[in-house]
């Protein structure tokens, strides 16, 4: 049944919902705006018929593929929320948040260790019986998105259908978005870039998705020749491949209006070297799963300045704010605060941490950064103890957790390292137990068991004793700063 309250359409729900135009394909298949319709309530009248009901959980775990956007779309006909899944992690991790999040079925392959009912991309239905309109109430939770904490375990970040359309409209109309234009969908769609800037907000306008399972260099070069797209989205580490290419490596760029980089920081050397030799405009944007997505982007058309992430999208507002929450001059360094319609509803069963992010209606970001005079916000350094490695967020915490786990650990302390073309990688440190006999290859076989690869340390270093401060607490600059020494 359709909920009665307050209705809108779906973000997705665009000019273009239920006709013949092409609407979104992978090396599998393509679907036109009345197919993807089609396919999406086959899976919600699927959900009803296995006893999933309105406000349940279901966890979507597969690749990048036409089948991950019809299930994401049916649940949300059925009123379902949807949290999608790393294809990467461990059992552990993700019975950490089909737990966490309630979820009552895994759309993707069954895991052993795993015990949520699932059901696999090929058991999907593919033809639906009723044409009932489709509307979904604004407020009702349309996504659970886990983010690492500081604490080490990942919260489940909520996102209402209201809080996903002011997003992908506000991404159209920033960046201009009309019917005629191709988004190349390159990252993880367990991200909300990836479904806010390349998936809703080109559905809004009835504009073409071609979806890729996954990034590398040579399939990449060979979308752009095949789909001639007219923007993508990537984070620093795909810029970064791709300026190492061969010399004579050429990428077809013929149709493409920009592209946009974002997820973590990048030199502005990055971004002019893959502009001069692809002949490319790249924008970068900034933003946080709390916030939806983005909440700065350098314009397309416009000033753009090389080394800020642009001024505030549409509908949103930055500041940036001392300790007591006070704005900073013009210029100076400060948090960076957000508040808007994309601002998460909070975190799920976590009161203390969604009212210590958003204290006073304005989202806290752990960002420091600087506002200039017209408005562009450059990111100059992070208060919160977060590794980014390729655009992912990975807490150092968690893997301390899981190293703590081995009974040869005394203490261990994990920091990001520099790479030239991740960004950052985490390294460990760790103090071993009085008596106890281990080397550093077997401790990172160790996280090997109970972290998704991203997150195992690069290397491991054993010492007598972990640096600390006059207050007792780990070092770890003091750590960060004899990496950076080497």
């Amino acid at each position: 049944m359709i909920d009665s309250s307050p209705l809108t359409q779906l973000p997705w729900a665009g000019p273009a919902a239920g006709s013949a135009r092409p609407c979104v394909q992978d090396v599998h298949r393509a679907l036109t705006y009345a197919q993807l319709e089609d396919d999406a309530r086959a899976f919600a009248e699927q959900l009803d018929e296995l006893g999933i009901r309105q406000g349940d959980v279901i966890g979507i775990m597969l690749p990048n593929s036409v089948e991950l956007v019809v299930a994401t779309l049916g649940a949300w006909i059925r009123g379902v929320v949807a949290t999608p899944i790393n294809p990467t992690l461990t059992a552990r991790e993700v019975s950490y948040q089909l737990e966490d999040s309630r979820a009552r079925l895994l759309v993707g392959a069954a895991m052993e260790g795993v015990d949520v009912p699932s059901l696999a991309a090929d058991e999907l239905r593919r033809s639906a019986t009723s044409r009932d309109a489709i509307t979904v109430d604004p407020d009702r939770l349309a996504l659970l998105v886990y983010t690492s904490g500081s604490t080490g375990s990942p919260k489940g970040v909520m996102l209402d259908h209201r809080n996903l359309e002011a997003m992908a409209t506000s991404m159209a109309q920033h960046f201009g978005l009309t019917a005629s234009d191709h988004a190349l969908l390159v990252l993880p769609l367990f991200h909300v870039n990836s479904i806010c800037v390349t998936l809703l907000a080109p559905f809004t306008v009835g504009a073409r998705v071609t979806v890729l399972e996954r990034f590398a260099p040579r399939s990449f070069v060979d979308a752009m020749e095949r789909f001639q797209p007219t923007y993508f989205s990537a984070v620093p580490a795909i810029f970064a491949h791709l300026a190492a290419l061969p010399a004579d490596e050429r990428v077809e760029t013929r149709r493409l209006r920009f592209a946009v980089c974002g997820a973590a920081p990048v030199s502005p050397e990055l971004l002019q070297r893959c502009e001069s030799r692809f002949g490319m405009s790249i924008t970068e944007g900034y933003g946080l799963t709390e916030a939806t997505c983005a909440s700065a982007c350098n314009p397309v058309s416009g000033i753009r300045k090389p080394g800020t992430v642009g001024p505030a999208l549409p509908g949103q507002r930055i500041r940036v704010v001392d300790p007591r929450g006070e704005d900073v001059p013009t210029g100076e360094r400060g948090e960076v605060a957000i508040s808007g319609p994309t601002v998460m509803r909070g975190y799920l069963n976590r009161i203390e941490a969604t009212a210590e992010a958003i204290p006073d209606g304005w989202l806290r970001t752990g960002d420091v950064g600087i506002l200039d005079e017209d408005g562009y916000l450059r990111i100059v350094d992070r208060i919160k103890d977060m590794i980014i490695r390729g655009g992912e967020n990975i807490y150092p915490k968690e893997i301390e957790s899981v190293l703590a786990t081995h009974s040869a650990v005394l203490e261990a302390a994990v920091v990001g390292r520099p790479d030239p073309v991740l960004g950052e990688v985490p390294v460990a440190f760790v103090v071993l137990a009085p008596g106890a006999e281990v080397d550093a290859d077997a401790l990172i076989a160790h996280c090997r068991l109970g972290l998704a690869k991203i997150k195992v340390p690069v290397a491991l270093e054993i010492l007598d004793a972990l640096p600390r401060n006059p207050v007792g607490k780990v070092d770890k600059p003091a750590l960060r700063h004899s990496l950076a020494a080497v």
